[in-house]
């Protein structure tokens, strides 16, 4: 690679770092080409972008990025997935796609500020998706008027009752 590609690379990765609100860092050693495009079309669907990146470049490219947190698992062959919509989807299926494939290894990344280890990027991948989290708080804000709703009409329903009650005994 001459060196105004690897100029043009590290000027692309830095503007791609710097959009993405995380990333995750596996080894793909011992897949092929195949695998790995099913792979990329997989998180390409969760508005993530995947693609092999050389360690020099990469670190160069994450100065002032969130990417400069994990700069830790850059080391031997890299594949970073860039996630630029919804970290726990892309996550999800970037660990499913890890179960099929043994030779597919997670190393870790960041999210945010925070840089996260294999086993935390397998966590977020069992939270719920975003949708899934908006219909949950969504549900969560109608149940509390509907409740509100309930209670004021139980006082109302007891006041009548109560009247009714009095009147009867007057009888």
């Amino acid at each position: 690679m001459e060196k105004s590609e690897k100029k043009a690379m590290v000027e692309y990765l830095s503007t791609q770092f710097s959009k993405a609100q995380a990333a995750f860092l596996t080894d793909y050693r011992g897949l092929d080409v195949e695998k790995l495009s099913g792979l990329r079309n997989k998180l390409e669907e969760q508005g993530a972008e995947y693609r092999v990146v050389k360690n020099t470049l990469a670190k160069i490219a994450a100065k002032g990025t969130i990417v400069e947190g994990c700069s830790e698992y850059l080391q031997g062959p890299n594949a970073m997935a860039l996630v630029y919509d919804d970290p726990a989807a892309a996550a999800k299926a970037l660990v499913d796609f890890a179960k099929q494939e043994d030779k597919l290894e997670v190393k870790g990344g960041v999210l945010g500020n925070s840089v996260l280890s294999a086993a935390d990027i397998i966590h977020l991948a069992s939270l719920p998706g975003k949708d899934v989290l908006r219909a949950q708080v969504l549900g969560t804000m109608n149940a509390v008027p509907g409740g509100l709703v309930n209670v004021l009409s139980g006082v109302m329903r007891s006041f009548v009752q109560v009247l009714s009650a009095i009147q009867e005994a007057k009888e």
